[in-house]
């Protein structure tokens, strides 16, 4: 995974920011305090109000340093949308393989969700440079660790029914990290709610990680 363009984020803290919710005006003020936290990815799923405002101002201020993108893509038309804002990761729910090759044709990073290993496979073989596991319940540790023997050699997050308490089961399990929603951001919190909840979810993985 030397060459995988998302792997430098995800060494550096492999968490995602899952912003649903957030409203333009206040979105570059909750990413600063997410990013001082550590957080290198932050995704505006595109059920937001206004999505594609909220990651033009971030793709505008956060540069190289954040990878900054869209979640909830669904199809190949929302992937051009993202990148005609600037955004540079494209992260689904499902396995659409429009939607991986035309990531990576415009030359984006895809992190596709799968819920078996069929879809794990289809997603990589079109070209997904990360995977998330969605709702990651629906394998769960043990189901994980069975089935990623024949899982591709792709960095696996587990996103939907992780509590902060499951983490460390996950990650022995073999995860490479999670997406954060509601427990880290819900439409109306405070840029300090969010700074609180980012450090603790940091505290929480780096106690844990193997």
């Amino acid at each position: 995974m030397s060459n995988n363009p998302v792997t430098r984020y995800l060494e550096a803290l492999p968490l995602v920011a899952i912003l649903r919710g957030v409203q333009p005006t206040e979105v570059v003020a909750i990413a600063d305090t997410i990013r001082e936290s550590g957080f290198r990815i932050i995704e505006v799923p595109l059920n937001s109000p206004e999505p594609y405002a909220s990651i033009q101002a971030l793709a505008e201020v956060m540069g190289d340093e954040v990878l900054v993108g869209a979640g909830t893509v669904l199809t190949v038309e929302q992937v051009r949308a993202v990148a005609d804002a600037g955004g540079k990761v494209i992260i689904s729910p499902n396995t659409n393989e429009d939607v991986i090759r035309e990531t990576k044709r415009l030359g984006l990073i895809s992190m596709p969700g799968f819920c078996t290993p069929t879809e794990a496979l289809a997603a990589a073989a079109a070209g997904a440079d990360a995977l998330k596991l969605f709702p990651a319940t629906a394998l769960g540790p043990e189901g994980f660790k069975v089935a990623s023997a024949v899982f591709p050699d792709l960095p696996v997050l587990a996103v939907g029914g992780v509590s902060p308490q499951d983490m460390p089961e996950y990650l022995a399990a073999g995860f490479s990290g999670f997406g954060l929603g509601s427990g880290l951001y819900r439409a109306g919190m405070t840029v300090e709610q969010v700074r609180e909840n980012a450090d603790a979810y940091v505290n929480l993985y780096r106690e844990n990680q193997p």
